[in-house]
């Protein structure tokens, strides 16, 4: 059986966990489980704590890798950190390697996207340069076995295009139609194209706020 590994780490974004987890861990023929850096329970910093089966010692390949993101991913990936390197070795065994919102500059980090098309969330899009990839303002961007989606949401969308070009698109719209995936959101701020400066200015001095504390 192949095997499904999605990375956590303390403060992770749960919505960039769960959303590709609901999918991921029903397709076939495949194991799904988490690892990080030790094995056990892993918090959110809030409410949400979800077990990690393995320990990155415990991992040395896998089929799919998923990396999700969150404030420290950000951290990690400009500081260093055991889990980017941890992503460098895996990644060459790999079939895909995957990324959620600022996971991809983890990936960035462990050098999976020099010189290749990638997204992220909105707040870290200008940082992908620095690890030598392209950024693209997209939900998905796909280079080769590299998949990476833009903010949160958008690894549910990520998730539905990797069903598609593993098992093809009736299964992947079947999965959709299981999550009953129909976002019409309420209000038109889900992006700084579109959402009031305001908010934009806001959002953006908190997350500022937050990693000067880290």
């Amino acid at each position: 059986m192949k095997q499904i590994a999605m990375l956590l780490y303390p403060r992770f974004t749960p919505l960039d966990a769960i959303g590709p987890y609901h999918a991921l861990s029903q397709f076939p023929g495949y194991e799904f489980f988490y690892v990080a850096q030790s094995a056990g329970p892993i918090s959110d910093g809030g409410a949400t704590i979800i077990e990690a089966q393995k320990s990155i010692s415990e991992v040395s390949e896998v089929d799919i890798l998923v990396v999700p993101g969150g404030l420290p991913a950000i951290t990690m990936a400009r500081a260093g950190d055991p889990l980017i390197d941890w992503i460098a070795k895996i990644h060459p065994t790999t079939e895909w390697t995957i990324s959620v919102c600022t996971g991809a500059l983890m990936l960035g980090a462990a050098g999976v996207l020099n010189g290749i098309p990638a997204t992220t969330h909105w707040y870290s899009h200008s940082e992908l340069a620095d690890y030598g990839a392209i950024a693209k303002d997209e939900r998905v961007v796909e280079s080769g076995k590299v998949m990476t989606a833009a903010g949160v949401s958008a690894g549910i969308d990520m998730s539905l295009v990797l069903a598609e070009r593993i098992f093809g698109r009736a299964f992947a719209e079947k999965m959709q139609l299981d999550m009953e995936y129909d976002p019409k959101p309420p209000f038109n701020a889900g992006h700084p194209r579109s959402a009031p400066s305001s908010v934009v200015a806001e959002l953006r001095s908190l997350f500022d706020s937050v990693l000067k504390r880290d």
